[in-house]
């Protein structure tokens, strides 16, 4: 399952809905920095690492491809436990980075850094533990829970990073034994629940079991397919999937594409669709479009096939899911961007050149919009104008719509396939 946009697309309910029917939820990638809120009856549960499937007691995994903090990691089991969720079939992958205070202090500096320039990073030490996993210096859940192990390549590392912290922000270094002390705690935690999952996986699949792969982000926010450089430090895309799991492409055989009725974007760069009036700011309290993780407004804009077609291309897509489509009910016309027009030439391709992309001017079509008297149970229990709108995504992406959400109850969702059937689409 990916995200069609810049992220926050209901993914996790979404997941939620999905994983009752899954036999495992995998995470592939991305960190602490994506949250997802599960709303079950009165409880609301807002998630950082674990997959939603540990509401329904599915084997849930953090695979290889993420970056794992600890401490939240910690933080989000105690959680769990307090409201009564089981967290024993939960496991993380050896081979998972892991993400230190110097991580985020580096991410914080060079925000600060940057000023003006600024990426919009959630300075949850994202970037900087990617960056450390790229370098070959990063330390992985299998080191970090060998007490001899992490010692050695904690102390080589603050090293550097201390003289790093010292001689280019000016900010003072961490102390290693205070370190070591608590990141060593979490990690006798963490051990029992360390395993190979890339062969937990697979050896799901091969027992005809039902694995649910769950993508952080959006597609737009990929490292390689998104508006780089405003985008994240790990691809969201499907084929992260196979790299952040451990499986091979050939095992995969659906992709759900989430679409957000209309578009979000947290942080900074290009967004063609976005509204900086009063209809942007009705669209984000009706939708409550605040970041989950750190409580950012998030920018709010008409919904753009000419990205979700570009998300379908470069991930794959089989399957259409629609979300917030009551957070449009009340507006008297809603718009959808069909195209992009850059002086006299049309485009109807996403621009590869970011310049371009900030130069577009949006091509609309209007539709009628529509209001919601009652809870739908079904697609025919949608009013007219709103099923046309959803008859123009399937028609403007050219790919059928296989679930339709509708405010943020569990209950809330209209499922028109199954989704783990042999053949995709209805």
């Amino acid at each position: 399952m990916v995200g069609t946009q810049w992220g926050d697309e209901g993914k996790g309910k979404v997941t939620d809905y999905l994983s009752a029917q899954a036999d495992v939820v995998v995470r592939y990638q991305g960190g602490n920095n994506a949250g997802h809120t599960v709303v079950v009856g009165d409880r609301e549960y807002r998630m950082r690492l674990v997959p939603s499937g540990v509401f329904h007691g599915k084997t849930c995994v953090i695979g290889n491809g993420v970056v794992l903090d600890p401490a939240v990691l910690a933080q989000e089991l105690d959680y769990l436990a307090e409201r009564g969720v089981s967290t024993e079939r939960v496991y993380v992958s050896g081979a998972a980075h892991i993400i230190l205070p110097y991580h985020i202090r580096l991410d914080e500096l060079d925000e600060q850094r940057r000023g003006g320039g600024r990426l919009g990073t959630a300075r949850r030490g994202i970037g900087p533990a990617y960056a450390d996993k790229a370098a070959r210096v990063g330390i992985r859940v299998g080191e970090y829970v060998n007490p001899v192990l992490f010692a050695r390549r904690l102390r080589e590392n603050l090293e550097e990073k201390n003289r790093l912290l010292g001689a280019v922000y000016g900010a003072e270094g961490f102390d290693f034994h205070a370190m070591l002390a608590e990141y060593g705690g979490y990690a006798r935690r963490l051990a029992p629940m360390v395993r190979d999952t890339s062969l937990l996986i697979n050896q799901a699949i091969d027992r005809g079991e039902k694995v649910l792969f769950e993508g952080a982000q959006g597609t737009l926010l990929d490292l390689d397919h998104g508006t780089y450089p405003y985008v994240t430090s790990s691809h969201p895309v499907a084929g992260g999937a196979c790299i952040g799991a451990g499986v091979g492409p050939t095992r995969i055989r659906r992709v759900l594409g989430v679409v957000k009725a209309y578009t979000t974007r947290v942080g900074d760069g290009p967004m063609p669709t976005e509204l900086l009036g009063a209809e942007g700011d009705w669209i984000r309290e009706r939708g409550h479009e605040y970041g989950t993780v750190t409580g950012r407004p998030r920018r709010c804009g008409w919904l753009d096939l000419v990205v979700v077609k570009y998300a379908a291309r470069v991930s794959g897509i089989t399957d259409l899911a629609v979300t917030r489509l009551d957070t449009l009910a009340g507006l008297p016309r809603v718009r959808i961007c069909t195209a992009y027009r850059v002086g006299k030439e049309v485009l109807t391709t996403f621009p590869a050149d970011l310049a371009c992309l900030g130069a577009v001017e949006p091509v609309y079509e209007e539709l009628p919009g529509w209001e919601l008297d009652r809870e739908p149970r079904a697609l025919a229990d949608l009013p007219a104008a709103a099923r046309r709108y959803l008859e123009h995504i399937e028609e403007g992406v050219g790919l059928p719509l296989t679930l339709v959400s509708l405010g943020r109850e569990r209950g809330q969702t209209i499922g028109l396939a199954d989704l783990f059937g042999k053949e995709p689409g209805r």
